[in-house]
């Protein structure tokens, strides 16, 4: 198993402030169910205690599949993938979110030091390291703020979204972010273009790494 002691990947983030603007320009605002006004006044008062923090809108309020769309690469927008219309029944299953519609995100990692792991195995190492793994939401935060985060053969797994099936088992698929090659149902039209898709929990796939932080916090 690859060496987990480094732990890379490290790209300043905009200050609060301009994400809010951001989201704004997108609509995200509007997609939660808040006021633009609302939004800039959680980054400023959050702008005064974190320098380096990713801005998310709580899922329930802004759902995986009305923030795919907002992605870009290539100038193509993001999609999830036909097979996965439950996209936004997957959930944080090992740990709760703040009780607030805004949060912030810190100590980013795109994981790249764990590619050619499971998410069986990855799982147990972040937990060891003291970092939690991001949701698929946070992800396409993440992308939406630093699109450069998003590169062919250096994409990532947000396996903190799990889904419980009705008999309480997990389903084994697990959401990621990655580029399309627009092949199969994804479409020529769709080639470089961001995919929300998801692998299974016992595979291995040299070009996904394992997104994670060190904290969330209002």
């Amino acid at each position: 198993m690859p060496d987990t002691s480094a732990t890379a990947t490290v790209r300043p983030l905009p200050p609060l402030a301009a994400q809010a603007e951001h989201l704004i320009r997108l609509g995200v605002h509007e997609l939660a169910g808040m006021s633009a006004d609302e939004l800039r006044g959680f980054a400023v008062d959050a702008g005064r205690g974190d320098g380096d923090a990713l801005l998310a809108v709580h899922p329930d309020r802004a759902p995986a599949s009305a923030l795919a769309p907002l992605l870009r690469h290539d100038g193509r927008p993001g999609f999830v993938v036909t097979d996965m219309a439950d996209v936004d029944r997957f959930a944080p299953d090992t740990f709760e979110l703040p009780d607030a519609p805004l949060y912030l995100v810190t100590g980013l990692d795109r994981g790249d030091h764990m590619a050619n792991w499971s998410p069986d195995e990855a799982l147990p190492a972040l937990t060891k390291e003291g970092r939690t793994p991001l949701l698929l939401t946070e992800g396409i935060h993440w992308v939406l703020q630093q699109p450069a985060v998003l590169e062919r053969n250096h994409c990532f797994m947000t396996i903190g979204s799990r889904l419980r099936k009705a008999n309480g088992t997990m389903d084994a698929r697990t959401p990621a972010i990655w580029i399309s090659n627009g092949t199969g149902r994804d479409g020529r039209e769709r080639r470089n273009a961001p995919k929300v898709g998801w692998c299974w929990w016992g595979n291995r796939h040299t070009w996904l790494g394992f997104a994670s932080a060190t904290s969330r916090r209002q």
